[in-house]
């Protein structure tokens, strides 16, 4: 891990054996701080990874910018792993690498000897990196999961996250997973500096439960803690006035919701010139103010929709105080805070038609990042990789006639 290369994983070998989002986005960390990744995917298909630019719930541009995001930096080998010489191929990579990462389904792994138990005979220093749907034991340990499903619905965020009374909201994609990968690849990094240390490889392990858990601690450890549940969703069931949403005159909404204390309530009256709320008997006192919650936001909202967005934004702004504006996802387009802390990137490479790349939001100034450059096309690095491991041409040749390996042309 050390040494005098530009990037910090500069040399660092690691295989990308996942599909889809939280797993290969560990490896697309990896690789944006040097480590040379090796995708293995399907021949004929590849990671689904790469349709999600184009399916009903993302926005169509008429490129493939998912796979742009996710798939940078990395080298493609397509490679047949229900074929012997396939699976030979891998294991070869296997010996070389310091990682090794999947979200296979365990029977996959199993069935093709990829287990942790499996390659650490291989190569006993290999970090394996294993990304689950619900985790390593336990009932539920071979189940197929998705983000929306194991992330987002099975750890209770799905139930949590919507106003009473309302059905539960679908999940984004790729919500779940895009924390999920950057907690695979916190995980990772940990074990190598162990490495590091004591020469010793090991497991890590996570999965899209574990974090939507997590992302539901700050309710879910009080329901762990013997919390009395009930009267905590019958507490909520109203949200108190600073915790509601306001629809201003352009049809945008605020959010208050840090505005918890009486000296920014009463400067935030101040500012909205409503002070008068202050003496009404109903809100007289922050305990009144809660029981009466429902008719205080209503007065609130009254005044909140007299002015645009743009303009309480101001006027809150003077007063320094913690109101929002509520984003629309349309906005990230010309948004000069994202752009000028390098949360979206442009590419490095001429050729990628995505004019900027949303960065992982892990930065360090002394630690600098490859790229964006080009996603690779479906095992556009196959014969680079087999003849990196002695393969003759004749025999990648041979092994692309008969299909267990594929590239483009």
């Amino acid at each position: 891990m050390r040494g005098v290369s530009k990037h910090i994983f500069s040399g660092l070998k690691v295989i990308d054996c996942a599909t889809v989002i939280a797993a290969p986005a560990a490896a697309m960390v990896l690789a944006d701080f040097g480590a040379d990744v090796i995708k293995i995917e399907q021949p004929g298909e590849g990671d689904m990874l790469r349709l999600l630019s184009h399916i009903p719930t993302t926005p169509n541009a008429g490129n493939d910018w998912f796979w742009q995001m996710d798939g940078r930096n990395k080298r493609s080998l397509a490679v047949d792993l229900k074929a012997a010489e396939g699976l030979a191929i891998l294991h070869e990579l296997v010996v070389q690498a310091d990682v090794f990462i999947t979200n296979h389904p365990y029977p996959v792994r199993e069935s093709l000897g990829l287990t942790f138990d499996d390659l650490k005979k291989l190569n006993p220093g290999l970090i394996y990196a294993s990304l689950t749907a619900y985790g390593e034991k336990g009932p539920e340990r071979n189940r197929k999961g998705f983000d929306q499903l194991a992330y987002w619905a099975r750890s209770g965020l799905m139930d949590l996250m919507r106003e009473r009374g309302t059905r539960p909201t679908q999940g984004l994609p790729g919500m779940g997973d895009h924390p999920t990968g950057i907690a695979l690849y916190a995980g990772i990094v940990t074990a190598l500096l162990h490495r590091e240390r004591t020469g010793e490889g090991g497991m890590v392990q996570t999965s899209l439960l574990a974090n939507g858990l997590w992302s539901a601690s700050g309710i879910a450890q009080g329901a762990l803690a013997g919390g009395d549940m009930p009267a905590y969703r019958e507490a909520n069931r109203s949200s108190s006035a600073m915790f509601r949403v306001y629809r201003t005159r352009d049809d945008r909404w605020l959010q208050f919701n840090m505005v918890r204390n009486e000296e920014l309530l009463s400067l935030t009256f101040a500012a909205m010139e409503a002070l008068h709320l202050l003496t009404d008997e109903r809100f007289a006192s922050l305990e009144l103010m809660w029981l009466n919650r429902q008719a205080l936001g209503d007065e609130i909202q009254a005044i909140i929709g007299r002015k645009t967005a743009d303009e309480w934004m101001t006027l809150f702004g003077s007063h320094n105080l913690p109101v929002n504006k509520v984003a629309i996802v349309e906005e990230v387009v010309s948004d000069e805070q994202i752009k000028a802390n390098g949360m979206a990137v442009p590419p490095i490479d001429d050729d990628v038609d995505v004019p900027w790349i949303i960065n992982h939001p892990i930065q360090i100034s002394s630690v600098p990042q490859v790229g964006p450059r080009r996603a690779p096309g479906l095992g556009e690095h196959g014969a680079q990789i087999l003849a990196e491991l002695g393969y003759t041409d004749k025999e990648i040749s041979d092994l692309r006639n008969r299909g267990v390996i594929e590239w483009p042309g």
